[in-house]
C-alpha cells in the first residue's frame, strides 16, 4: 500500500512542475506557479525521506510494512 501512495506522490510532483512550467512560460499566475514548484520540492522530500535506505539498508517503507514491533516484556 505503502508503494502506490509513494507512487502517487512522485507522479503528483511531477505533475506540478509540469504544470508550474507551464504557467511560469505563458506568462500568468507567477506566484502560483511558484507555489506549485514549491509543493512539489515538498512531496519530493517527503518521498525521499521515507524511500531512501539508511546506513543499514532500511528505509521508512520497509519498517511501516513490516507491522509494529512487539512490545517487550
Amino acid at each position: 500500500m505503502a508503494d502506490i501512495a509513494l507512487s502517487l506522490l512522485v507522479l503528483a510532483a511531477l505533475l506540478l512542475v509540469v504544470g508550474a512550467l507551464y504557467l511560469l512560460r505563458r506568462g500568468g499566475a507567477r506566484r502560483q506557479a511558484i507555489l506549485m514548484l514549491v509543493l512539489a520540492a515538498v512531496m519530493a522530500a517527503n518521498v525521499a525521506l521515507w524511500a531512501v535506505p539508511d546506513e543499514a539498508g532500511r528505509s521508512l517503507v520497509d519498517d511501516g510494512q513490516a507491522g509494529p514491533e512487539p512490545a517487550a516484556r
